[in-house]
């Protein structure tokens, strides 16, 4: 339960800070700016992986804990019971942010700026990458171990950059579905349930061409950075 606990509260402080951060910076006339957004995105998670990271894996997003059920890193009976968790967090930050910011509309939720297909494929390739990372600094050296809090919140902080004005850059299916329900703004929501799903099973398959034999095909590893 201990584990299921840090998804959710893990995840909870990911949605409340990421999206909390766009819905200042929508009431404040952009005093925290794109740059800012992103740059929260990525702090947040860095900041999660080493408070949760030795206790559930800090996953914080159902795409990874596919991602490393598909690499077989991860025992199959898990995933529902982290994804729930992980649903669960996110859903409770933004009741919260709906609570302390009644005005807003969307409360973060993630919309393409163009057309779907467009954000279809940057939340796959966004995912890809993200989870091929994560896959990477998961496991070998103990110094890797150690930075692999800074490599993935980075990266994700990168992508948020460049790519979340076109697609919103959530790379996370929980992340997207909890503002949407509760602001109840689901259009086009399918994008970002099933793109980073099928990025990160993508990763799994790439990270199998670069990794050493038996990187993907072990129980052993159950955990992210």
């Amino acid at each position: 339960m201990k584990k299921l606990y840090a998804e959710a509260i893990g995840t909870f402080a990911l949605v409340f800070a990421g999206t909390g951060a766009i819905i200042v910076n929508q009431q404040t006339g952009g005093t925290i700016s794109h740059v800012g957004v992103a740059l929260t995105f990525g702090l947040i998670v860095v900041v999660m992986i080493y408070t949760f990271g030795d206790i559930s894996g800090a996953h914080l997003n159902p795409a990874v804990t596919i991602g490393f059920w598909a690499a077989r890193r991860f025992p199959r009976q898990s995933v529902f019971p982290y994804i729930t968790s992980q649903c669960i967090g996110a859903l409770l930050a933004s009741v919260i942010l709906r609570i302390l910011f009644p005005d807003s509309k969307l409360l973060g939720a993630t919309l393409p700026a163009g057309s779907d297909l467009q954000s279809f494929i940057l939340e796959t390739i966004l995912t890809f990458l993200l989870m091929l990372t994560i896959l990477n600094v998961s496991v070998g050296a103990k110094e890797k171990g150690i930075t692999a809090g800074i490599a993935v919140g980075s990266l994700i902080a990168t992508e948020a950059l460049f790519a979340g004005p076109i697609c919103g850059a959530s790379m996370n299916p929980a992340r997207s579905l909890a503002p949407a329900l509760i602001s109840i703004h689901l259009k086009s929501l399918w994008i970002y349930l099933l793109a980073p799903t099928l990025g990160s099973v993508l990763a799994m398959f790439a990270c199998r061409c670069v990794r050493e034999k038996g990187c993907c095909d072990s129980t052993l590893q159950t955990s992210c950075p």
